[in-house]
């Protein structure tokens, strides 16, 4: 006779230390709180290893970077800070990854509850075709708020801290599909930040932006450093070099003798350093155009 497995109780993530206390936005020669811990992560999709032994470390109030070349792996390594790579059939992670000390795939660990305290924005906006109110409003309501006056306070304050409320408060009920791509793209991240997440992780967030957004997106980001921890991956080196604290260099190894290609984490340090003064000759290559 089978039986049932016992169910698993569900884990809580450690809060945030210093969440309601932000810091002054600066390059910090001390580090704040660790927020990422990763230690000789591997990750697979099926008998495919995509990405091998990263280790790395994330701090507080810092706005890290992700570069390297196309299929470096800088995307799934993102995606596994908040297990979005769950959603992938067959993938799987090897290695430790932990959030604010815990381990964010310990078993009973739900990976929504990971997601609303790490949230994403995607590279290509996507804005539900709902008013722009109800894109900020939706996460809230989700998570049980329903009370009007409080979602009115959510919502500005959301659309302020993406600084978008004083082109859209006049037109909260129209759609948001109707906003211009840079418009669109701070939508996304003030729903994002309706749910008051700890971290927000950004996947190329610039790349379908002409420059004008991609500053207002770039100045975007230093403001709002200050109370979150974020993470870019960005093809862009200069866009690294202007708004990042840290910067995480990848490529990729090569067997052409079995036909594969791995992602490897070459250097991380601070983005002064990795672009002034870099330890290993690819990403000196990388970084000066030598290697694309």
């Amino acid at each position: 006779m089978d039986h049932p497995e016992p169910k698993v109780a569900e884990t809580e993530l450690p809060e945030p230390t210093a969440q309601q206390q932000p810091r002054e936005a600066a390059v910090f020669e001390r580090p704040g709180a660790e927020v990422f811990k990763t230690k000789n992560v591997s990750i697979y999709y099926g008998s495919f290893r995509a990405v091998t032994d990263v280790s790395l470390d994330i701090y507080e109030h810092e706005i890290t970077a992700f570069i390297g070349p196309s299929g470096c792996g800088k995307t799934t390594v993102l995606r596994t800070l908040n297990r979005m790579n769950d959603l992938v059939t067959g993938a799987r992670v090897e290695g430790d990854v932990e959030y604010r000390g815990a381990s964010l795939y310990a078993k009973g660990v739900s990976p929504i509850a990971v997601r609303r305290r790490i949230g994403m924005v995607f590279q290509k906006p996507n804005p539900f075709p709902k008013s722009i109110y109800d894109n900020v409003a939706y996460g809230p309501r989700v998570n049980g708020e329903h009370k009007k006056s409080r979602l009115d306070e959510i919502v500005e304050r959301s659309l302020r801290h993406a600084v978008l409320w004083d082109e859209v408060k006049d037109r909260l009920h129209k759609s948001g599909l109707g906003l211009s791509g840079g418009q669109a793209q701070r939508l996304c991240i003030a729903r994002t930040l309706a749910v008051e997440p700890d971290v927000v992780l950004m996947d190329e967030p610039c790349s379908a932006l002409d420059p004008i957004a991609t500053g207002r997106i770039e100045n975007l980001l230093r403001e709002i450093k200050s109370r979150y921890t974020i993470v870019i991956v960005t093809h862009n080196m200069q866009q690294a070099t202007r708004v990042s604290d840290r910067t995480a260099f990848y490529s990729v190894l090569r067997d052409d003798k079995n036909d594969t290609r791995t992602g490897v984490l070459v250097e991380y340090g601070p983005t002064r350093q990795i672009f002034e003064d870099p330890r290993d000759s690819r990403t000196q290559a990388y970084v000066t155009g030598r290697m694309g």
